[in-house]
């Protein structure tokens, strides 16, 4: 009995089908270049008919500076603007509640509201220990501005966070008297999947803060690319998106999606071309524009803004849905054949991090290879040996600290003697921690991803480190984290 009506397994059958016919369509640079491609959440991998339209469309007309009246210049103007409305409607955002800012990335969102967050002594940012650095380096503008920091642990072995351990450290900031500072009791920041394990975090934790007078920033980066985020049924105040990480192409394009309320509680701590409406240099004053153009710096990338809503249509031809399960299954399929590696002793030759599951994770896996003794095998030697066999995955901490530690058991008291011990570098780091290892393996999945590359992977972990011991000659040293 395998718990399926013969429908479900026939619509199965017709996916699978039909995302092979993708990957060799869409994607069949990859078998032609023989690319084992894992590392869907460091980026997606584009389709060739959205390069074809990138060229149709800039080798079909002329596009200038959006910042004028010029023919060229409103041509560019009008396909970033009907971008943002693609944007708003890929995420059911309602336009007079939402606004679209584009961004480099979803770093450059969160700094956006890092830089103008109105932070004060009474107020708190809360982070989740379960964050990118991206959204942990907003601890530096709250410090700056005397707000305190609150992190909020993990709650279970497969490195969830609890709801009563979120509401705890919320409770802990309402503002006590009504006016006191901004009258925002201060921001949560969490991912909505986490880019470690895959875990994907309670959307109704941004209800909860709201009532709690915070603001929400959604670090939305690896959940959107696989899965729906609608924002007509939860509304965090600011959520941040990598467009390369969805399909691809282009890169060096991101979005803060924020609440016109949300935005103009923003104060920036400067001005620059394209974000004014009037300056002057002499009399030392300027007025800023009243609408999203206020947080986009300089000149827009006018010539690939437009390819975004050429993303958004394609993913909408696949379906969204329909990526989430082909994506799950894949991580499935990964799971369950990761936990079944046996070194001939009968030890595990994987160990795996996070969810064992499907449930309420996404496709992102992190696990350490372990040698017949159950030591982990540096993760140098599985980046160096994989990359040999034509896989590309990720290796390291992903910049993700909190979810690292806690991976590995480090304790707030040992890292307080590491940090005071070390010279700075990262092997010197965990020399003092004690680790043999700098981190783990990622292994990511997406719409052009295959069952042959999740067999690929688990045939490569079986016939390099099955029985062997470890590897560590010839690793050069570490990256930064």
């Amino acid at each position: 009995m395998t718990g399926f009506s013969p429908a479900r397994e026939n619509s199965s059958d017709e996916a699978r089908s039909r995302f092979a016919k993708l990957r060799a369509t869409e994607f069949g640079y990859l078998d032609q270049l023989g690319h084992v491609y894992l590392d869907h959440t460091g980026a997606g991998l584009p389709a060739r008919r959205q390069l074809d339209a990138h060229v149709e469309r800039i080798s079909g007309d002329c596009y200038g500076n959006p910042h004028s009246e010029n023919p060229t210049s409103l041509a560019s103007s009008l396909l970033v603007e009907q971008t943002r409305t693609a944007v708003l409607e890929h995420f059911n955002a309602d336009p007079a509640e939402y606004a679209v800012v584009f961004t480099p990335n979803a770093t450059g969102a969160c700094r956006l509201v890092g830089e103008a967050f109105p932070f004060h002594k009474r107020s708190r940012l809360v982070l989740p220990l379960d964050n990118h650095n991206s959204v942990n380096g907003l601890r530096e503008y709250a410090r700056a501005r005397g707000a305190r920091t609150v992190h909020v642990p993990f709650s279970r072995a497969d490195l969830r966070i609890g709801d009563d351990a979120i509401r705890q450290a919320l409770a802990g900031g309402r503002t006590r008297r009504p006016g006191a500072g901004s009258g925002i009791s201060g921001l949560l920041a969490y991912p909505a999947q986490s880019n470690f394990t895959g875990v994907q975090h309670p959307l109704a934790w941004i209800a909860m803060a709201q009532e709690l007078g915070y603001q929400v920033l959604l670090d939305a980066a690896a959940f959107v690319p696989a899965n729906r985020l609608d924002l007509a049924a939860v509304h965090p105040d600011y959520v941040t998106v990598s467009w390369y990480k969805v399909f691809g192409y282009p890169t060096g394009l991101g979005c803060l999606i924020a609440r016109r309320a949300a935005l103009a509680k923003l104060h920036r701590p400067w001005f620059s071309g394209g974000t004014i409406h009037v300056v002057s240099a002499q009399g030392d004053w300027h007025k800023m524009a009243d609408d999203e153009t206020a947080f986009e710096d300089g000149t827009l990338n006018f010539l690939s803004i437009p390819d975004i809503a050429v993303g958004l249509r394609w993913i909408a031809e696949v379906g969204l849905d329909a990526i989430r399960e082909h994506v799950a299954d894949l991580t499935d399929h990964l799971l369950t054949g990761a936990a079944a590696l046996r070194h001939g002793n009968g030890r595990p030759l994987v160990r795996l991090y996070g969810p064992t599951g499907v449930d309420r994770r996404g496709g992102t896996v992190a696990l350490n290879v372990l040698d017949p003794d159950g030591e982990i095998v540096d993760e140098r030697a599985v980046s160096r040996d994989s990359a040999a066999r034509g896989i590309s995955l990720r290796t390291g901490c992903f910049c993700n600290p909190g979810a690292g530690e806690a991976a590995f058991s480090i304790s707030r008291r040992l890292l307080a003697g590491a940090i005071r011990r070390t010279t700075g570098t990262i092997d010197d780091y965990l020399r003092q921690l004690g680790l043999p290892s700098g981190g783990a393996v990622r292994v990511s999945f997406g719409l052009s991803s295959s069952p042959g590359d999740v067999d690929s992977f688990l045939s490569f972990v079986t016939e390099t480190y099955r029985d062997r011991p470890r590897p560590d000659d010839g690793l050069t040293p570490r990256e930064r984290c």
